[in-house]
């Protein structure tokens, strides 16, 4: 029995401490701010099983320790632990004011400590009950991306490997942004196509994107990049979408204390971070974001896009 630490306990946190559990591994899952019980409020139809150990203190050492924390609290939670395990960050999204990436924020913290991504498909509630999934653990070193696969890999939860973790982080990132952009425009009443076409030029966005930051443009097309794309693009479960869904209809950004939506601090920083990369779609989501333009302004502006041949 190996032991795996997990470090917070929302909808994600106490979804892959339950995965972890059933794996057969001995789990402790620190919170935030302590819930009552043994239910999560953000996974309140899963009450965590007596083989989950709920603590107070950050963990330093286990066979490997999970921080299920939203990117923008990556590095307030880094910095007050001293990990003497490899790391597996499992979030999404770009830091904002630095523009830092989830394996950038943790190389700044704890240089000398291994760490890879978890990302791919996988909303929190579908893994909590079991169902079949699948994701990628991504890191330059190939023995950390297969000890980590060993721990985590089940029958009903399928782990591939990838050397490519900036363009693996890059898709968890920039598919957040597109799925803002497609629940927008499915508010906005414009049609099934427009969808369809905005997910593909999405890809195109996101493929140039990881290219032009060293990565793989077949990474764009696995599980981190159209697999994600596709999830949140295409419905209300996916907290970006409902995001957008609900721009369309003059809501506000959500305040403090409601689910994390990683697309709202993300869309700002990749764009400052991609200068010179061509990415509409992004741009507009962040500018509609930030109020500089209405809705109907960024479908217009991506309508009238100057007409050229279909390329990457």
């Amino acid at each position: 029995m190996s032991e795996l630490a997990i470090v917070g306990a929302g909808a994600w946190g106490t979804a892959l401490a339950l995965h972890a559990a059933r794996a057969g591994h001995h789990v402790s899952l620190w919170a935030h701010t302590p819930f009552a019980g043994r239910i999560s409020p953000r996974l309140p139809n899963h009450p965590l099983p007596a083989s989950i150990d709920l603590t107070p203190n950050l963990p330093t050492t286990a066979d490997a320790i999970l921080l299920a924390v939203p990117t923008q609290h990556l590095r307030a939670t880094l910095a007050l632990m001293t990990p003497r395990a490899p790391l597996l960050l499992c979030c999404k999204g770009l830091e904002a004011g630095t523009h830092l990436l989830p394996l950038e924020i943790a190389a700044a913290l704890h240089p000398t400590t291994p760490a890879a991504i978890l990302s791919g498909p996988n909303f929190a509630a579908e893994i909590a009950a079991g169902l079949p999934a699948a994701s990628v653990i991504a890191a330059p070193n190939a023995a950390l991306r297969a000890t980590l696969i060993a721990l985590l890999a089940t029958p009903t939860f399928r782990l591939y490997g990838n050397a490519d973790a900036i363009g693996v982080q890059l898709g968890g990132a920039a598919k957040n942004v597109i799925a803002i952009a497609a629940g927008a425009i499915t508010g906005a009443g414009i049609g099934e196509n427009a969808r369809a076409a905005l997910i593909t030029r999405g890809l195109a966005e996101l493929s140039r994107l990881i290219t032009a930051h060293g990565g793989r443009a077949e990474t764009a097309a696995g599980l981190s990049g159209l697999g994600d794309l596709l999830l949140t693009c295409t419905g209300p479960s996916s907290r970006n979408f409902a995001y957008g869904l609900s721009l369309a209809h003059g809501a506000s950004p959500p305040g403090p204390g409601a689910p994390v939506v990683e697309g709202i601090p993300t869309a700002a920083a990749l764009i400052a971070r991609a200068t010179g990369v061509d990415l509409p779609i992004c741009t507009a989501v962040a500018d509609l974001i930030a109020g500089a333009i209405t809705l109907p302004d960024a479908i217009a502006r991506l309508l009238t896009r100057k007409l050229r041949d279909e390329a990457p």
